[in-house]
């Protein structure tokens, strides 16, 4: 947990601006979107369907677009987003290559805010009571991890308190599917678990997308101070930076962000482990400047991920944080092997 995040080299610093890498990053989403909203199982012709909806005419294109493509497309989208932002900011304020959105436990806390309300029946009640349950479990989550940060403890021990959060949490989700009397409702809790995008709606965006954009801003205001804190924590504070103030930031942010996005996705695992890393060479290895381009890959990376899920010719369709775990954890591998090469 303690391995530094090692300086740019000379080639990383000549290679090209975080602007352009931002620009190249957005188009890349942007294209992605599109194939998402136009591949699926059924032919679909997009042009049509949206010209339908422009006009306000109520056909089966207009609807499929509107009810099932479009709401998929635009959470891969925001909940890749929020992964790789959130993914690049742990790793910068901790200064740690092996930080991820789930080390402060806000992940583990929103599945089992959702688990619950499996197990006490109310999803059958509220079509919004999954989301709205994995976003209280990140808020009672978040409430918890500021009055650490308030206290003004160190980084290690609000490492050490998300640590504990996310045990608990997941000690508690294995207790909820231990006791679940019915045996399809613990089956369908397993299966949100895994992740998926399939079957949301645009009310799952609207509900979500304000919580995220307010963690988002958060986030990306402590970009000058997560520079600075590569000089260290004293030096950070010599120059002006109110420590305490990041860290509620910070944390915060992750717990809107983060929270709503597994709320309405289940938990997608490995992206905010793995974009900071194919991201930070390109940009000079500033944690600061490595947000925009880490979120805008998180979303590239989501939605491709999801564009492949509909292309295997499986059935029933993989789930999402099947797919991104499996090519995280030979990632994380890979990873592990070179830091500890490096260490040697």
């Amino acid at each position: 947990m303690n391995a530094p995040i090692q300086p740019p080299t000379r080639i990383e610093r000549a290679v090209v601006g975080p602007r352009g890498i931002v620009g190249l990053l957005g188009l890349l989403v942007l294209v992605l979107t599109l194939a998402s909203i136009a591949v699926g199982y059924a032919p679909f012709d997009v042009t049509a369907a949206a010209g339908d909806l422009l006009a306000g005419r109520a056909t089966l294109p207009a609807l499929v677009l509107w009810e099932l493509r479009l709401p998929r497309a635009l959470l891969g989208g925001l909940v890749g987003f929020s992964l790789g932002l959130t993914g690049a900011a742990m790793q910068g304020y901790l200064r740690n290559p092996l930080a991820d959105p789930g080390i402060l436990g806000i992940s583990s806390a929103a599945a089992l805010g959702a688990v619950v309300v499996f197990y006490g029946g109310f999803a059958a009640s509220l079509s919004l009571a999954l989301p709205l349950g994995g976003i209280a479990g990140a808020a009672v989550a978040a409430l918890a991890l500021n009055l650490v940060a308030a206290r003004g403890g160190t980084t290690l021990g609000l490492i050490l308190a998300g640590v504990a959060l996310s045990s608990l949490a997941g000690a508690m989700t294995a207790l909820a599917l231990n006791l679940s009397p019915n045996p399809y409702a613990a089956l369908e809790i397993v299966f949100w678990l895994m992740g998926s995008l399939a079957d949301r709606s645009m009310d799952h965006v609207w509900l979500c997308l304000p919580l995220m954009a307010v963690g988002w801003g958060l986030m990306l205001s402590t970009a000058r101070a997560l520079d600075a804190l590569t000089l260290g924590e004293d030096t950070a504070a010599s120059l002006g930076f109110h420590l305490v103030s990041v860290r509620l930031r910070l944390v915060t942010g992750a717990a809107l962000a983060v929270g709503s996005g597994v709320a309405v996705s289940g938990a997608i695992g490995f992206v905010g482990l793995v974009v900071p890393h194919l991201v930070r060479p390109l940009v000079g290895a500033r944690p600061g400047a490595s947000l925009w381009p880490s979120g805008l890959a998180g979303a590239a990376l989501v939605l491709a991920a999801d564009l492949g899920v509909r292309l295997l010719a499986t059935r029933p369709e993989l789930k999402l944080g099947v797919v991104t775990a499996l090519v995280g954890a030979p990632f994380l591998i890979v990873l592990l092997l070179r830091e500890r090469g490096r260490g040697a």
